[in-house]
């Protein structure tokens, strides 16, 4: 339950800066709080304090580097699955021409239609639209699947063959790039940098000589924003960096001419 939950936060990225920024800032405070009040920092421990504090943004930097480096992968494969999705479908659309002319024409319009809801799944955010776009992805897929078995079956030559090989990656690519989109950073992975971000807050507010000073929203803020900037690019459909289908897009101008 609590992954899931935080799986859904995480396709908020604005919700993800409002929430780390608070959190952050309130272990500021936090830490200077129990130097005042509770457990002073003696002058012999403040240079060791200062060791542990390097060394732990040192840890929190790697993370948080490691961490967009891998939602950038994820960015890289979703955008060359919608590269190969679309000429998949429009490699298809080329050889349908080598099935009979009954079977050609409907394997054309079936993927055109077809095209026109792998469009829709890339644009639509809405989780009860998008349960339409997959079902009807589906129900196009099995239809276009079944005629290009029966032409198969009536006509087993090596061209009608490649139709049907074509067709397999036609579907095959649309696994693939579910499958990417699926593929989010692990919520360990976020879980470890803001439980890491929250200890280098509570130090820095411990070690500080002064309370009042903007100084200490400095810290919560850049990493907020680091936080912000994974998030985004790690969101499918709710981030402003998002993959925009423009191969798809293109090739469907192409078959709407013809």
């Amino acid at each position: 339950m609590f992954n899931a939950n935080l799986i859904k936060l995480l396709n908020f990225p604005l919700v993800v800066f409002v929430f780390s920024l608070v959190a952050l800032w309130l272990s500021v405070q936090i830490g200077a709080l129990v130097s005042r009040k509770l457990r002073p920092v003696q002058g012999d421990e403040r240079d060791d304090l200062g060791l542990v504090i390097s060394a732990s943004l040192t840890l929190l930097a790697l993370i948080i580097g490691f961490s967009f480096s891998m939602a950038v992968s994820r960015y890289d494969q979703r955008k060359n699955y919608e590269e190969e999705e679309a000429n998949a479908i429009g490699t298809e659309y080329v050889r349908a021409d080598l099935l009979p002319t009954a079977d050609a024409a409907r394997v054309r319009q079936l993927l055109t239609q077809y095209l026109d809801q792998r469009l829709l799944f890339y644009t639509i955010r809405d989780a009860r639209q998008l349960e339409q776009v997959d079902r009807e992805t589906a129900k196009l897929q099995t239809e276009m699947w079944f005629t290009v078995q029966g032409a198969a079956k009536a006509q087993p030559t090596p061209p009608v063959a490649l139709v049907v090989s074509g067709m397999n990656d036609v579907l095959n690519r649309q696994g693939y790039t579910q499958a990417a989109w699926w593929n989010r950073i692990p919520v360990g992975a976020w879980s470890l940098m803001v439980a890491l971000a929250i200890c280098c807050s509570l130090l820095i507010g411990y070690s500080a000589h002064r309370t009042a000073t903007l100084l200490f929203t400095v810290l919560p803020f850049v990493v907020a924003i680091a936080f912000l900037l994974i998030a985004d690019i790690d969101s499918p459909r709710r981030g402003v960096i998002r993959v925009l289908p423009q191969n798809l897009i293109s090739l469907s101008q192409s078959l709407h001419k013809q």
